[in-house]
Parts: C-alpha cells; structure tokens; sequence
C-alpha cells in the first residue's frame, strides 16, 4: 500500500456537502436523465437535498458561466456540469465539445473548487441514451470524492 487512503464509504461520504448542479436544456431528455441519476445518487450518499443547488442553462456553452457564478458566489463543496453534445455534420460538434470541457476545467482551476465534468459527447443519441444514467451517478460520485479529498488536503 502506498500511503494512508481512506476507505471509499468515507470517500463518498456526503452528509456535510453543498454540491451546485449546472445543467444545460440542449438536448433535454438526455440531460434530464443526467439530473434525476446524480440526484439519486447524491442523495444516496448522503448529501442533503436542501444543500443541493440546480440551475438550467441553454447548452453546453453556457455551462461554464453559470458554474463560474456559482464558484464566486461560495459556500459550494463541489459542483456538477451536465450536458450533452451529439455530433451533427458541422465543425459546430468540435467547438462545443472543445470549448464548454474547457471552460469545466478552466473553473475548477481558478477556483480550487472540484466540478465533474458530465457533460456527455457522443457521436449520436443512442450513444448519448446508453451513457446518461450512468454518467448522472459517476459525476455526483466523482463531486462526493474530489470534495473530501480537498477537504482532506486542508
């Protein structure tokens, strides 16, 4: 074993979080589902649902704005970005895809403050229907974790 990890329970202990959900319309049944899973899971873990804060933005491109607000606005744990992207015959799939991951990232960085990035990028709705569920629960898992863990770096 390479050091002292805590277990995962503890990991995905959520009871004492405030987690902001930023979720884009674009393509709405699709990220709907995105929502309903991570909220499930959220409260799952424990995280209260009166410390969890949705917002709706138009797409994907907005996403990074409204989680920015939020980073700025404090007292978040960690926040979610969902949405979802599906290739179309224009170069418009790239810029999306390209610039809202990067503005995700570009938040997270400045503010120190961990966002799972679920904002689906798929080649078609099928692949889009096949991945939301799954990626709604990984990305309210993922905001759980990074969030003790930088509690924890403290």
């Amino acid at each position: 074993m390479f050091g002292a990890n805590k277990g995962t329970a503890d990991r995905l202990d959520g009871k004492e979080l405030v987690i902001g959900i930023v979720q884009a319309r674009f393509n709405q049944e699709i990220t709907n589902a995105l929502a309903k899973a991570c909220w499930e899971e959220l409260l799952a873990h424990g995280v209260q649902e009166k410390h969890i804060d949705h917002v709706q933005v138009p797409g994907a491109l907005e996403v990074p704005v409204a989680l920015q607000a939020m980073a700025e606005k404090g007292g978040y744990d960690a926040l979610v970005a969902l949405g979802c992207v599906i290739r179309g015959e224009t170069y418009h799939f790239e810029l999306v895809a390209n610039e809202s991951a990067a503005g995700v990232t570009r938040v997270s960085l400045d503010y120190q403050l961990p966002i799972a990035n679920a904002i689906l990028t798929t080649e078609n709705e099928a692949q889009a229907v096949a991945r939301q569920d799954e990626k709604g629960r990984d990305a309210a898992k993922a905001a759980i974790e990074m969030a003790n863990l930088l509690e924890s770096l403290e």
